[in-house]
């Protein structure tokens, strides 16, 4: 299949300690012959070194030194491999509670979540905070690999029971029944990776891979609203285009075409899509998640930071905003703190004028608190220093996010979601 034809899934893998998230991955770099001759047999190398009479893929993932010296995953790392029908992004995040702010920004990007749940062990306190915030997060589906079927004998019984317990979570949740898949698993074996395991005939369903393959990304896509984030005007000032004036961004929730009445935000001013370019194609329709340049039938005052929406699809205009967010810096936040929001392009000032509760990442409610420390969750009231044009994170997901920014040091405080 050509390259440019492929479809493209982007996955965020999920799970506790020695649950084996990186060898999984490693197993399907290796199953898709993603892995250069030099790494294999580095990873061989690696393996005889330490005594091992197997492969040790998790080599192949684990690139921090300190993620080597304690056999753990601490960093986001975004790792690519392809099969004929599918290029895929996975965002390899750490499983330890101390880590969750790395789950939220490696997830926040993502279509689906890989959560792996050891055989032996069962539903612990991390598959909940994991598949908590893929529930937070909106994701389209989630797989269930229950690893390590090797060490439990394949026995059915104890997937079953597995999946039963993770059903309860499920209920909790937002997500549809068919939005969750479970796979038994060994990533060690490579037993239903890429390959159907004769250990376990018992299972009848694709394989991860083939799973994998089967999803659409047009499935996993929100579909909502149009909305279109300029981000540059285009004056080329050529003889050829001297009196060009374009609006280029990305455009999210649903298309536009030529011909739709828009308006553009916050002046509230309408005009009409006179025509549509990417690169030097022009195009009837801009499709969602394409990048494209639009020009306006009239002479309107358009400029970086605004927004194109379709007439009577305007999103909500206000300084006041409730958001959960997820606390990513070590200096705690508190009533009365003022920080930079960055919504899309825009930046306004916003004061932290509410904390309404801390959320506890299990699913066990939620507590009164006066601040947020890092990697806490939770819900806050802000008041901006001038509208913003938003949409909820239930409703449009890129036009309901935000991050807080320090005003000193202008580091990344917190990442938000707006309700």
């Amino acid at each position: 299949m050509d390259i440019q034809n492929r479809k493209l899934i982007k996955i965020a893998t999920a799970g506790s300690v020695d649950d084996g998230k990186s060898t999984l991955i490693g197993r399907l770099l290796y199953d898709t012959n993603s892995l250069t001759a030099d790494k294999i047999e580095a990873i061989e190398r690696s393996s005889r070194q330490r005594g091992y009479d197997y492969l040790d893929f998790s080599l192949a993932t684990d690139g921090l030194v300190a993620e080597r010296e304690q056999g753990i995953t601490i960093d986001v790392a975004h790792i690519y491999f392809n099969t004929d029908k599918t290029n895929f992004i996975v965002a390899d995040t750490p499983g330890h509670v101390e880590y969750t702010r790395n789950m939220v920004t490696g997830a926040s990007t993502s279509q689906v979540a890989i959560i792996l749940i050891d055989a032996r062990k069962g539903v612990v306190e991390q598959t909940y905070r994991h598949f908590f915030i893929a529930n937070l997060l909106r994701m389209s589906h989630v797989v269930v690999a229950i690893n390590k079927m090797d060490l439990v004998h394949y026995q059915e019984d104890v997937f079953l029971k597995i999946k039963e317990d993770f059903n309860v979570l499920v209920a909790k949740s937002s997500f549809e029944e068919d939005q969750i898949s479970f796979i038994p698993v060994s990533a060690l074996l490579g037993e239903n990776i890429a390959r159907n395991s004769e250990q376990m005939s018992w299972y009848l369903g694709n394989t991860l891979l083939d799973h994998l393959e089967v999803l659409e990304p047009r499935d996993l896509q929100e579909s909502t609203v149009a909305r279109f984030p300029v981000q540059y005007v285009i004056r080329p000032k050529t003889e050829v285009h001297h009196d060009f004036r374009g609006f280029s961004g990305k455009l999210y929730g649903d298309k536009l075409q030529v011909g739709d009445r828009v308006a553009i935000l916050p002046s509230g001013t309408e005009s009409t899509i006179k025509s549509i370019h990417f690169f030097e194609k022009e195009l009837e329709a801009a499709a969602l998640g394409s990048s494209v340049v639009i020009t306006l039938a009239d002479e309107v005052d358009c400029s970086r930071g605004d927004m194109i929406v379709k007439v009577g699809e305007e999103p909500k205009s206000e300084k006041v905003i409730s958001a959960t967010i997820c606390q990513v810096n070590s200096k705690e936040l508190q009533v009365g703190q003022k920080y930079i929001l960055q919504h899309g392009v825009n930046r306004v000032l916003a004061k932290v004028d509410q904390i309404e509760a801390k959320i506890f990442a299990d699913f066990s409610g939620e507590e009164k608190t006066e601040k947020l420390n890092l990697n806490d969750i939770g819900k806050v009231h802000f008041r901006l220093s001038k509208p913003i044009h938003f949409d909820s994170y239930q409703t449009n997901k890129s036009n309901g996010a935000f991050i807080l920014i320090d005003e000193a040091s202008f580091d990344t405080v917190s990442i938000g979601f707006i309700e």
